[in-house]
């Protein structure tokens, strides 16, 4: 079934931290050319080899052959479909880690409230840069985190000359809610969330296992973009607003901006390692078939572990779909070979 999903053996493929971080695609178009991604557009053709990259990250304007997403997923390279610059996560398919050690560390800290609670207070101290958080309740945390939030809003405010009345959101809609700037502030948080899904997904972990957050099919981009929002998302928001730039696009393409110019990417995949691993440790890379067991911890996987029955026939039939099997599949094209993908 391995061999099935996925091609090459995991000692054949480079460990995530070699790997280029992410390869942004827009307005060009993907295919394979050997064992290389090579991405075509009117300027120019590059050509990557795909277990070089973690994550590729499909932009407006891209097409992509059938060819090249299997070479991609035989690679165990993420892909992701994004808005503009990733600043909005679509789609995604499987990250470049061939096991789940990753979400299980995620899940094992999660689910012990001692563990989950030293995470969040290692959150809360990038935060709070110098200060020392590691005996606060969250409770304190939340109060800190607040009352910080407030003076960078009035800082703000007060640098661009801008009327400040606080925060006003609106679940489901945030861009529709409160004036010109808390709109800013919703649509810029909006791209950063995009950005933080897309570097997760990539890298193995769980969208929705928070640790300051829960509850949510997000609650862990929501804590990682949190980290962010002081250097980005806020003084962005007041900086377009007194330039009279107010357009959710204002707020999108000013955050792709400044996420390129900073190499945001690489600081996100940095925390989330520093956060969920032990100090030095890397997530390994492997893709170990193995069942649970309530005694062993694990068995091997891939073995027929029935008792020979007589009575039962031992030779495998292929499962008879009938009309429930569903196949949607395009007719042939008059156009030589090559020509009229799409």
């Amino acid at each position: 079934m391995a061999d099935i999903w996925w091609k090459a053996h995991p000692q054949d493929l480079h460990r995530l931290t070699d790997r280029v971080s992410s390869v942004y695609i827009e307005r060009s178009h993907l295919d394979r050319d050997e064992n290389a991604i090579a991405i075509i557009n009117k300027r120019e053709t590059v050509r990557l080899p795909a277990a070089l990259v973690a994550v590729v990250l499909l932009g407006p304007g891209t097409r992509v052959t059938h060819g090249a997403m299997q070479l991609l997923a035989d690679s165990g390279t993420a892909v992701c479909w994004v808005g503009e610059q990733g600043v909005r996560l679509y789609a995604a398919g499987l990250g470049p880690s061939r096991g789940a050690a990753l979400l299980h560390r995620q899940a094992w800290l999660v689910s012990r409230p001692p563990e989950r609670l030293r995470v969040a207070r290692a959150m809360y101290g990038m935060r709070f840069p110098g200060e020392d958080v590691t005996e606060l309740t969250m409770q304190q945390l939340r109060g800190r985190e607040g009352t910080r939030v407030r003076k960078l809003y009035r800082q703000h405010a007060e640098q661009h000359d801008l009327a400040w009345h606080g925060r006003v959101y609106k679940p489901g809609d945030a861009f529709a809610a409160g004036d010109d700037l808390n709109r800013m502030l919703s649509a810029a948080n909006t791209a950063l969330y995009g950005i933080c899904h897309a570097v997760i997904v990539g890298l193995g972990a769980s969208p929705g296992l928070g640790f300051v957050h829960t509850g949510a099919a997000t609650s862990f981009v929501m804590d990682i973009a949190d980290l962010y929002k002081a250097d980005y998302t806020i003084p962005l928001a007041f900086e377009l607003t007194a330039a009279g730039l107010v357009e959710e696009r204002d707020a999108r393409t000013g955050l792709r901006d400044k996420i390129a110019e900073t190499n945001l990417l690489t600081t996100i995949v940095r925390d989330i390692k520093t956060l969920l691993l032990p100090e030095g440790e890397e997530p390994p890379d492997s893709d170990a078939n193995h069942l649970w067991d309530e005694h062993a911890g694990t068995v091997a996987g891939g073995v027929n572990w029935g008792v020979f029955d007589e009575d039962y026939d031992t030779e495998f039939t292929e499962p008879h779909l009938d009309d429930q099997h569903i196949a949607v599949i395009g007719p042939e094209l008059d156009t030589p070979t090559g020509k009229g993908r799409p």
